[in-house]
């Protein structure tokens, strides 16, 4: 019973704050405001939105590439066709149940590559740990260039985001020394959990072990590219945000990135953080909003699209295998 409300609370309650949060943006507007959100919604020009789309796309390309490089090691080389679809699957769990896309993304791979989910969940850790190290690179960029921007937004809404990135990597910590402490037990149930461990600590090391590193970075970079170009391109939608600084860039681009943690895939969240955080760089709150808005529903419906279109055509394309 304990377990079910716990998945249950996992589930609801990201998506109840999303959308009171969706609720409370609107309903403490006024008409005029609501009004001008969804005009510049509507009137969007929506070659940017397709343009910002498609790098979306090729960065989810290249990251199912990329997990070639840290499957090698370990004896696999999946097809990018199982691979791709795998990620895309993982992204859409993500917006019903927050972090649930790894596990999937793992299971997939594993019941249609053969590859044990044990070892393919290891390299998705250490996939995690590389984006990680560019969020701290990005982030770390962004403060020096808008250092006043970012330090009044985290203070009014309460938020450090190295708490946040600390946080993760004491997790990680913890997790590598509690696999090593089960490794030393003899207890059978403990004996099943360490030759996952085992598995998993395999996985991970992969990171260490694979032989093109510098394809594995090249890609790294890429992928953090695209979801950058992404980002930009959407200010070319809207007529007041074209004039967007650099910096104001950077902001929000930083800001959204920790938005999307905050409830599943950023729902709710995401716009009202958008408007807050342009609002300092003199773009309008219903401007800034609608920003949110279609770079979050853009890449949304595009995750829930090509998401849906892979636990379609998975069983399909490996029925011949």
């Amino acid at each position: 019973m304990k377990k079910k409300l716990l998945k249950f609370s996992k589930t609801f309650l990201p998506l109840s704050l999303g959308v009171f949060l969706i609720w409370y943006s609107l309903s403490s507007a006024t008409p005029a405001e609501r009004e001008e959100l969804w005009n510049n919604i509507l009137l969007a020009d929506l070659k940017w939105v397709f343009i910002s789309v498609f790098c979306g796309i090729l960065s989810h390309l290249s990251r199912a590439y990329r997990w070639k490089y840290l499957l090698e090691p370990l004896g696999y080389k999946p097809r990018l066709a199982n691979s791709f679809m795998a990620v895309m699957g993982g992204y859409l769990a993500n917006l019903g149940v927050p972090r649930s896309g790894e596990v999937l993304r793992g299971a997939t791979i594993s019941t249609y590559e053969n590859i044990p989910f044990d070892k393919a969940f290891g390299t998705i850790v250490s996939e995690r740990i590389a984006d990680l190290a560019m969020v701290l690179i990005i982030t770390t960029f962004g403060f020096l260039i808008q250092t006043e921007g970012l330090v009044t937004y985290f203070q009014d809404n309460d938020i450090n985001p190295f708490v946040s990135i600390g946080i993760f990597l004491l997790l990680v910590i913890l997790g590598v020394t509690l696999l090593n402490l089960v490794r030393r037990s003899g207890h059978p149930f403990m004996v099943k959990i360490k030759d996952f461990a085992r598995g998993l600590l395999e996985g991970m090391r992969s990171i260490v072990r694979m032989k093109k590193k510098k394809e594995f970075v090249l890609h790294t970079f890429f992928i953090w590219a695209m979801y950058l170009l992404m980002f930009y391109l959407i200010k070319f939608a809207i007529p007041e945000t074209n004039s967007l600084s650099i910096a104001g860039f950077m902001a929000a681009f930083i800001v959204g990135t920790f938005a999307i943690t905050t409830t599943n895939g950023g729902i709710g969240v995401y716009p009202i953080a958008m408007g807050a955080v342009l609002l300092l760089f003199g773009i309008n709150q219903q401007a800034g909003e609608a920003f949110g808005w279609i770079m979050w529903g853009s890449q949304t419906l595009m995750v829930v699209i090509l998401g849906g279109l892979s636990f379609l055509i998975l069983p399909i394309y490996n029925q011949k295998k």
